[in-house]
């Protein structure tokens, strides 16, 4: 065959929803998620089950379908919107992880919570207290999972504890606490225990001090940093 008469055909450009997502993209995605969590938007159990989604999702195209029916953070519906792509990531760190394997592991005190954190016991225990820690954001999930262990949450009473998960022959348990406080720190319990035991309970008398000032002092914090952004352009 004459190769100068028949060159070969460069591949044709990937369509945009089949792009391979990036880290970014899928952290996009979860913020979403986190947003609407914290608005009411949905429930644990469907947070849960999308936040799971998105992180097996290997395109673009399979990340979009998972927030199509929410708004953008701001609540500006998403068909107003301007296209994701040109929508400004919120930062996005990775998250905290706590492992004890035939050990323990303790995170209490004074201590800034980021938004995702994996606890994660095997033949170990792990313990995360909230009742001193500070919030840089509405919305911090934890995901706890224990096989032959345990994993221990304790939060101030004056936050909103939710969240759910499976006892395979152990215990996971959630006390379900609702804060009178609308703009108060929402934290999402997730995940499982195999022959152990997850639990998350407020802590009787712990009480974050000067909540609402913390709370619209970051709120405030936020929009002048997203006004900045737009001023700049």
């Amino acid at each position: 065959m004459d190769l100068e008469k028949h060159p070969q055909r460069p591949a044709a450009p990937a369509e945009p929803e089949g792009i391979r997502a990036s880290d970014a993209d899928r952290d996009r995605i979860a913020d979403i998620l986190r947003e609407a969590m914290a608005e009411g938007r949905l429930t644990a159990d469907e947070h849960a089950e999308r936040v799971d989604s998105v992180y097996r999702a290997k395109t673009v195209g399979e990340l979009e379908p998972l927030v199509r029916d929410l708004p953008i953070p701001g609540g500006v519906p998403r068909a107003a919107a301007a296209p994701a792509a040109d929508v400004p990531e919120e930062p996005a760190g990775p998250a905290d992880n706590l492992v004890a394997i035939f050990s323990s592991s303790t995170r209490k005190g004074r201590w800034r919570v980021g938004a995702r954190t994996n606890a994660f016991a095997l033949f170990g225990s792990v313990e995360i207290d909230l009742t001193e820690a500070l919030f840089g954001q509405r919305l911090t999930v934890i995901n706890a999972t224990s096989v032959f262990g345990s994993v221990e949450i304790r939060v101030p009473e004056n936050i909103s504890l939710r969240g759910s998960g499976t006892g395979i022959f152990g215990n996971f348990e959630v006390v379900t606490l609702e804060s009178p406080e609308p703009e108060a720190p929402v934290v999402v319990v997730n995940g499982y225990s195999v022959f152990g035991s997850v639990e998350a309970k407020p802590k009787r008398g712990k009480f974050i001090a000067d909540l609402q000032d913390r709370v619209r002092k970051h709120l405030d914090k936020h929009l002048d940093r997203n006004l900045g952004k737009h001023l700049g352009h």
